[in-house]
């Protein structure tokens, strides 16, 4: 029995129709393959106020909510020439290009772990001001802080 010649250009229409309409459903680009993405935040970001003229260190905690891990790939600051990103191990400091921060997880920046770097400072942060950053990240963009400056003695109660 032959179906009639009307009905081929239909079903290969819904069929096309179909398959566009579930193209369009893709997430962005920082998604991981099952639809995860990073969802990233900052606390307990701060700065002890520097003795130093020309150089400053930073402390913060980088909190992933989200399903996929991304990588904090550098940090900017117009308070500083230059930030670095560190880590210490095994009592070594050493400047690295990337810092994991991995799904459900925390980055953590603290004295005698890792830490940010200003260098090149533009002039002296004092305590109870703010400075402002930038971190970026492999997949999800910039997200910009307010970094208090604390007492150079400053020891949080959150352990960094």
């Amino acid at each position: 029995m032959r179906r009639p010649a009307t009905a081929a250009p239909f079903v290969i229409g819904t069929v096309l129709a179909g398959t566009l309409l579930l193209t369009g459903c893709g997430g962005p680009a920082s998604a991981e393959p099952g639809g995860g993405r990073a969802e990233l935040s900052v606390n307990s970001s701060y700065m002890p106020q520097p003795v130093s003229d020309s150089m400053a260190a930073g402390f913060l905690t980088i909190v992933n909510n989200g399903d996929a891990k991304d990588e904090l790939t550098s940090v900017t600051s117009d308070a500083a020439g230059d930030v670095t990103v560190h880590e210490t191990v095994g009592g070594a400091m050493r400047q690295v290009d990337r810092l994991a921060v991995p799904a459900h997880g925390r980055l953590v920046f603290r004295s005698g772990g890792n830490h940010l770097m200003f260098d090149q400072l533009k002039h002296k942060p004092e305590q109870g001001q703010t400075v402002t950053l930038d971190l970026h990240f492999a997949k999800s963009g910039d997200l910009r802080v307010e970094m208090p400056v604390k007492s150079a003695t400053y020891n949080p109660a959150t352990g960094h």
